[in-house]
């Protein structure tokens, strides 16, 4: 089997394992399923649901933990001559537009139901911390390229707050049922207000 098909199998794999615990989380309550419960309803080993996740936890969380280094990255790709809020704010603007579930800003059904089994499991609360404050000390350490450590870090906490605020905003509108192409000029507009926040607070401490 080739590396692409492989790689592909695995992917497809991943995706099974994750729809089917959360069909079986929304059904019966993250509490109350087993990983060998998730096994046999995908048809497959619980030796295999484990290569894939380590726990129930990571495999609600685990689509959310793909993005916990992405403002790092953001600031390290930036353009020549960009600043770092800048790049974040051209970032988060264009994840609007596509209605990355990562801004918030996403009405999918499968996103929806994520979401309200986040917020009925309060189990999941210590995991979500952990990946918040990861993404946090990941974007300081970036920062800290341009400028002094103690200053990366409070710049990191004043971003990543701002991040969490817009995007509770755009998630509580969609469980509210608001349509996302209708929120999304709203959300610009929010987002762009916070930028400018963030822009005017932190003048003079990023250079491009």
């Amino acid at each position: 089997m080739g590396t692409g098909l492989r790689e592909r199998k695995k992917q497809e794999t991943r995706r099974l394992l994750w729809e089917t615990a959360i069909d079986l989380f929304v059904e019966r309550g993250f509490d109350n399923v087993a990983m060998a419960e998730i096994a046999a309803a995908a048809n497959v080993s619980k030796t295999t649901v484990f290569n894939y996740f380590g726990s129930k936890e990571e495999l609600v969380l685990s689509a959310g933990e793909d993005h916990v280094d992405e403002p790092a990255r953001v600031v390290r790709t930036r353009a020549p001559g960009e600043t770092p809020l800048a790049a974040l704010r051209r970032h988060f603007l264009t994840a609007l537009a596509e209605r990355d579930p990562a801004t918030g800003l996403s009405d999918h059904p499968t996103v929806l139901r994520v979401h309200r089994l986040i917020n009925a499991t309060p189990s999941l609360a210590p995991r979500l911390f952990v990946a918040t404050a990861r993404s946090q000390e990941l974007l300081a350490a970036e920062l800290a390229t341009v400028t002094d450590v103690r200053t990366a870090r409070l710049a990191a906490a004043q971003i990543a707050a701002t991040r969490m605020v817009l995007i509770t905003e755009n998630r509580d509108r969609m469980l509210a049922g608001d349509p996302a192409d209708t929120v999304h000029p709203l959300a610009v507009l929010h987002a762009q207000e916070a930028f400018d926040l963030l822009e005017n607070g932190l003048s003079g401490v990023f250079q491009p």
